[in-house]
């Protein structure tokens, strides 16, 4: 077996898992990648704000279907009316925009935003219905 540059090797044998005879195994560690951005994705609380507002629309018949996605510098939750059309909205979470316009982002159709904000409680408010000031 080879070992690449970096001391590792690039493909790992099932016996090389094993204990030889006679030896405790030994536990494996997960090895960081200290080169490899981290993830972004959202955190426990905003998933759980997202899929609240989700939930309320599906009871009301507005929304059908999520998807989830993420890249190196984003992650986004898209909402479609029907699974084959286009996504109707996505709730995107960019952290190197944080202090500029803020990490939050509603897009719409076509990928026009319609609205940034900095707290993820505030923006999802867009989605709110509007109460007549008569009533």
């Amino acid at each position: 077996m080879e070992a690449s540059p970096r001391g590792m090797s690039d493909i790992v044998a099932f016996q090389d898992f094993r204990p030889a005879k006679g030896q405790a195994a030994q536990p494996l560690q997960a090895v960081a990648n200290p080169a490899a951005p981290p993830v972004v994705f959202f955190d426990r609380r905003e998933f759980a704000q997202i899929l609240d507002l989700y939930s309320r629309m599906v009871g009301r018949g507005e929304w059908r279907d999520y998807a989830i996605g993420h890249d190196r510098e984003s992650c986004s939750f898209a909402v479609f009316r029907r699974s084959a059309d286009g996504a109707l909205y996505r709730i995107v979470k960019t952290p190197k925009l944080a202090r500029r316009q803020g990490a939050f982002a509603i897009l719409g159709q076509g990928g026009r935003i319609l609205r940034r904000g900095r707290e993820l409680a505030m923006l999802l408010r867009y989605f709110e219905p509007k109460r007549d000031a008569l009533a």
